[in-house]
C-alpha cells in the first residue's frame, strides 16, 4: 500500500496563539490547505468545480489533539478520501511531526453540492472521477 497523499507545512509565529503554541483553527486552515494540494494533484481546481456546477462541501468535521505545535515545527499534513454509497465521502487527515508523531488527527465528511440548486449530489465518487485528470490520486 503507498503512502498517503501529504503537504508539509512549517509553523508560522502568526499562527500562535497566547499561550505559544498553534491557535485550534490553524488546524483546520491546514487541513484545508492539504485538501486542496492534495486535489490539485488529482488535477481539480476550483474553475473544473465551477465549470461542472458544483462544489466540495463538508458537513462534519472532527478534530482530536494529539499534542501541540510550536513555532518553527515542520509537519506533514495527510489526506485521503473514503468513498461509501450515497451523496457523501469522508476525508481523513493526520498531522504529523517529522519524527512521526501524531499531532492531530482531522475526520471530516464531505459531498459535492449543486450550485444551482444548493443540495447534495448524489455519487459523487463518479463525478470526482468525471472531472480529475488523475483519478487514482483520490483512489477512484
Amino acid at each position: 500500500m503507498s503512502e498517503p497523499f501529504s503537504v508539509r507545512v512549517s509553523v508560522r509565529a502568526y499562527e500562535l496563539d497566547g499561550n505559544g503554541h498553534v491557535n485550534n483553527v490553524v488546524y483546520l486552515q491546514y487541513a484545508e490547505h492539504a485538501r486542496w494540494e492534495f486535489l490539485r494533484a488529482a488535477g481539480i481546481d476550483e474553475q473544473k468545480f465551477g465549470a461542472e456546477g458544483v462544489g466540495p462541501v463538508f458537513l462534519e468535521t472532527v478534530i482530536r489533539y494529539r499534542g501541540e505545535l510550536y513555532y518553527g515545527d515542520t509537519v506533514d499534513i495527510s489526506c485521503a478520501m473514503e468513498w461509501g454509497q450515497g451523496k457523501t465521502f469522508r476525508v481523513p487527515q493526520r498531522i504529523r511531526r517529522d519524527d512521526g508523531t501524531t499531532i492531530a488527527e482531522i475526520d471530516s465528511v464531505g459531498g459535492l453540492i449543486d450550485l444551482g440548486t444548493r443540495r447534495l449530489v448524489p455519487e459523487p465518487g463518479k463525478r470526482y472521477r468525471a472531472i480529475a485528470t488523475s483519478p487514482e490520486v483520490l483512489g477512484l
